[in-house]
């Protein structure tokens, strides 16, 4: 079972108490960094995420320094600092997401809305299906393809966990229609498709192709809701090599009403349901 901790999202949570116990306080970096005979960096780096891991001393030392005296607000500190250590299941694929934080967010996210405008969206995919993709990129070795398809299989344990995932995905009619694998591995990606759309915590809707122009052209994207208020809201918009994250508000502002748009634009689940089933038939017909 997979563990619903993000070891990135513990250590940004971290951050952010920590910049904001340093303003209440009413110190500057520089002054915080002369108090404790430190370097400058390392304040800053502390309160931007880039220190990967927060020595108990050095966490101690701060708190001490912005009055934390409440126990068990030191205590939660701590366990965020462990926590930000923690090795989640993805690094035992560090040679496939390198990287790439997306399995990280997604352990601890509680929304997820996608919107995909190639691909069936790969917490959705089989595993012929995600192989294919893989054989149709530049993925020639059997071991690396096999490799990366049992990663982004591993990716779907955060829909069927005992507290999953609520996954919100828009995809484009021609993502329903492109043969990826051929008639007989579309059809069956589909088929889990339509099985997974039945649950109450995942919605699939169909943007149909003749809609036209609409506000979702640029690129495929998702963005990542989180239980806690701390934790502001993350897009990821996956590139060839790796992805980029945005975390400015305004940045997530504008894709969550893009995603607003293109979930208009689409068919309802229901009406969904009923053009996969449909294409289910077409495809079963040429096989």
């Amino acid at each position: 079972m997979q563990d619903p901790r993000s070891p990135s999202l513990r250590l940004r949570r971290l951050a952010t108490e920590l910049r904001r116990a340093r303003l209440a306080s009413g110190y500057s970096s520089t002054s915080v960094a002369k108090e404790l005979k430190w370097s400058s960096p390392k304040v800053t780096k502390m309160e931007t995420s880039e220190s990967k891991r927060i020595k108990p001393d050095d966490l101690d030392k701060l708190m001490d320094l912005y009055g934390i005296s409440d126990a068990e607000k030191r205590d939660s500190m701590h366990a965020l600092a462990k926590d930000a250590r923690l090795r989640g299941w993805w690094s035992r694929y560090k040679d496939v997401f390198r990287n790439e934080s997306l399995p990280d967010f997604e352990a601890e996210a509680s929304v997820l809305r996608t919107y995909e405008s190639q691909v069936i969206p790969g917490l959705l995919q089989t595993p012929a299906y995600a192989a294919a993709i893989f054989k149709g990129g530049r993925y020639a070795n059997p071991q690396e393809i096999e490799r990366r398809t049992e990663a982004r299989m591993e990716r779907r344990g955060i829909l069927t966990r005992f507290v999953p995932v609520h996954l919100r995905t828009v995809v484009d009619e021609s993502a329903f229609q492109r043969l990826i694998g051929g008639p007989e591995v579309l059809a069956g990606q589909l088929r889990y498709l339509l099985h997974m759309a039945q649950m109450p915590h995942i919605d699939v809707q169909m943007l149909p192709l003749s809609k036209g122009a609409h506000s979702g052209l640029t690129a495929s994207f998702t963005i990542l809701d989180f239980p806690n208020p701390l934790d502001s809201s993350i897009v990821c918009v996956e590139t060839l090599s790796d992805a980029l994250y945005l975390e400015d508000p305004d940045d997530v502002e504008l894709y969550a009403a893009t995603f607003g748009d293109v979930q208009a634009s689409a068919i309802s689940a229901a009406e969904t349901a009923e053009y996969i089933t449909q294409q289910i038939r077409t495809l079963e017909s040429t096989t």
